[in-house]
């Protein structure tokens, strides 16, 4: 027999009294949206990373699948590695200006930070 406590997630909810309330999860991917419709903000960080310089990539609005593929892509282009983290895509070393226009040649409107 194990001894193993069995933990259910419930985004942090403990009680609550409304009678109609759903554990559900809430958490549904949005529908990707065209180029065109987004705004992508670009920043360069240094903070945390010992140093070394990663270009940030937020506010991309779609599914995790669409955000791993635009992360290649980019990637791909820059010749350099990284990741998605927090929702955010990660991109070594700074590739800002190539990045920005490489995303504006698919369509996306870009802003720095």
């Amino acid at each position: 027999m194990s001894n193993k406590k069995i933990k259910r997630d419930n985004g942090g909810m403990i009680y609550s009294t409304d009678s109609g309330f759903d554990f559900s999860d809430d958490n549904e991917e949005q529908a990707t949206l065209p180029p065109q419709q987004q705004k992508l903000m670009i920043r360069l960080e240094t903070k945390q990373r010992g140093g070394k310089k990663a270009t940030l990539i937020k506010g991309f609005i779609g599914t995790e699948d669409d955000k791993e593929a635009l992360s290649k892509k980019i990637k791909n282009h820059c010749g350099t590695g990284g990741s998605i983290t927090d929702g955010e895509i990660l991109i070594q070393g700074d590739q800002v200006q190539k990045v920005k226009t490489f995303l504006q040649g698919l369509g996306y409107k870009t802003n720095n930070i």
